[in-house]
């Protein structure tokens, strides 16, 4: 990953966001992003090797995994990250379309030219409709993938052992999963941190909307 990119990215976001969007960037950043990177991948990365079955049963162990973990919690993840961060990024294409607009009308207007931006990245117009827009999308986003991890995994939480009957396992067999404990943790702290990202999205577009 260039970081130097990255860094700009950020730089850029955080140029034409509010105060409010200051601190969601910083908490998707550090608490989510960085937790994703350094810790949560690698704590996942074997759940398949590890998920034990008391069976010899040839796909056994492969279908009761399948269906207690029908989309990987890093999967996941990944996809509601880079789904969250795209419309900040909007918000900068959005400026970057105005400025290229006024340098060509300052080249095709010269002495004539006159200013329709004095301000690119000020939130007024279609900008303040894109912003306002991207906070609503992001909070949407991760409402939705909060409904979906609910969905797949029951209170957000594994269980140490599961009971699989489907076919082809023999009969009922008890299906043991690699470090519930510590991927429970993390799962919750993804939770929160979402569920505060959610409370400072609508904060900031209540704020958006009074202040215009």
């Amino acid at each position: 990953m260039n970081w130097g990119v990255f860094e700009g990215l950020l730089s850029g976001v955080n140029k034409y966001s509010t105060a409010f969007g200051r601190i969601w960037l910083s908490l998707v950043f550090i608490f989510r992003l960085l937790v994703y990177v350094v810790a949560a991948e690698k704590v996942w990365s074997d759940d398949h090797k590890d998920f034990d079955c008391n069976t010899r049963q040839p796909g056994c162990t492969n279908v009761c995994f399948d269906h207690f973990f029908p989309v990987s919690h890093i999967r996941l993840w990944a996809l509601q990250l880079i789904l969250v961060t795209c419309p900040s990024l909007l918000v900068i294409m959005h400026v970057a379309y105005r400025e290229a607009k006024e340098q060509r009308l300052r080249e095709a207007g010269g002495d004539n030219y006159r200013c329709i931006y004095p301000n690119p990245g000020k939130k007024r117009g279609g900008l303040w409709w894109t912003y306002l827009l991207s906070l609503i999308f992001k909070a949407g986003v991760d409402v939705v993938f909060l409904y979906i991890f609910y969905r797949f995994y029951r209170n957000y939480t594994l269980p140490r052992v599961v009971k699989c009957e489907l076919p082809p396992c023999p009969n009922v067999v008890d299906c043991f999963i690699s470090r519930p404990t510590e991927k429970n943790i993390f799962t919750l702290f993804m939770v929160v941190t979402a569920c505060v990202c959610i409370v400072l999205s609508l904060v900031e577009a209540t704020y958006l909307i009074g202040k215009r």
